[in-house]
């Protein structure tokens, strides 16, 4: 099987597994005991910030574990929200962001808070100027991913950065599970306040998150327990998975520079197959993240051409993993402008390390197929 369905989640390294496995083993004692296992495994987790700190040029702040993306998500908005509900109630944001962050901001909305959901343009990016012309008085927190989950958009967060300087009571949030370890980030220069990650987005375990707080920042914990993660978060620590986490980030940070310039050029290999089939519509431009190539095959529903690549031996997905089994249209390609019949057709490649010339050229001939199997069904069909 060849599998292009990296931005759910990706294989681990071997060397991450084996350390995970070889950590699991020696350091099983909690981190917040005070005797010699103890201090030992908090000094790995406490190494593992550091290095992460160190590969990310991170020095304005410290990093945090959570459980994964959704929940740094969710600590980095809630927790901002209920902290500095005193300086005001108003949230900008996106509407195509993560479910993570969707939901968040409805049920903050019910809670009484204002939020703005910034348009994007029909290529899938935010306007900066749209971001000035939402800030008021109230503007507690402006959270805005960097990388687009389902159609790889990459959004101006830098310039964003650069505009919320002159607006220091309010903070800035980044979800950059689609980008941290693939893509430049530089949350110190760029005025960044918060930043989310995901250890199984870049070859590394499931079930560990990181969150960037810069110093100064307060959030209000999700849950309570104990001081655990400087404070921010109770729970005893996952300390193999935590270490595990941190080897792949570094590993991902070392091979990102020759790791984007071999998806560049698969993805544009593949961008340029698709176009070359008009009944199929490449979604998003540039500037875009080159390992997340989104099109649609309008008037098809996407999971029939999902299970028709899987028997081509080949494994893609529709959306964001976490609202692929929604049988609704996408809200990102809704947001964009496109109709509900080409919203709902959307297909994913997503890709990784091991793909290579002759992977791509695979599932083109496998999409050649597909079309063909089909075009017959287009006009006046249940599809």
């Amino acid at each position: 099987m060849l599998y292009f369905d990296h931005s759910a989640s990706t294989p681990p390294y071997e060397e991450v597994i084996e350390t995970m496995v070889q950590v699991m083993r020696k350091h099983y004692a909690n981190p917040s005991s005070l005797h010699a296992g103890g201090l030992e495994a908090a000094g790995l987790i406490g190494r593992s910030r550091a290095l992460i700190a160190d590969q990310l040029g991170t020095t304005k702040g410290s990093w945090l574990f959570t459980s994964g993306g959704t929940e740094s998500n969710n600590l980095a908005i809630k927790g901002v929200a209920k902290q500095y509900r005193s300086r005001g109630n108003h949230i900008i944001t996106t509407g195509i962001e993560h479910a993570s962050i969707h939901e968040a901001m409805k049920q903050l909305e019910s809670e009484g808070y204002r939020v703005t959901y910034l348009p994007v343009s029909s290529s899938g990016h935010v306007n900066v100027e749209d971001v000035r012309a939402a800030l008021t008085k109230e503007t507690i927190l402006v959270s805005i991913m960097h990388v687009n989950n389902e159609i790889g958009t990459i959004q101006p967060i830098e310039e964003i950065g650069q505009l919320l300087k002159d607006y220091p009571k309010t903070l800035f949030h980044v979800d950059a599970v689609q980008s941290l370890g693939k893509i430049p980030l530089d949350p110190d220069s760029w005025g960044i306040d918060l930043v989310s990650g995901s250890a199984h987005k870049l070859r590394g375990p499931r079930g560990v998150g990181f969150l960037y707080v810069r110093e100064g920042v307060k959030l209000t914990p999700l849950s309570s327990g104990g001081s655990h993660e400087l404070g921010f978060r109770s729970g005893t620590e996952n300390v193999p998975a935590i270490v595990a986490s941190a080897k792949a980030l570094r590993m991902s940070v070392e091979g990102s520079l020759q790791r984007n310039i071999r998806m560049k050029q698969l993805s544009q290999q593949l961008r340029t197959f698709i176009e070359s089939k008009p009944e199929l519509k490449l979604n998003g431009t540039e500037p875009l993240a080159s390992h997340i190539i989104h099109f649609s095959y309008p008037g098809m529903k996407p999971e029939v051409i999902v299970h028709m690549l899987e028997q081509n031996g080949i494994i893609a997905s529709t959306k964001s993993a976490c609202s692929s089994k929604e049988n609704k249209p996408s809200r990102v390609l809704l947001a964009l402008g496109a109709s509900e019949m080409h919203a709902a057709g959307g297909i994913r490649i997503s890709l990784g390390d091991e793909h290579e010339d002759r992977h791509i050229e695979e599932l083109s001939l496998a999409l050649t197929r597909i079309i063909g199997q089909l075009k017959p069904l287009e006009r006046g069909s249940n599809y």
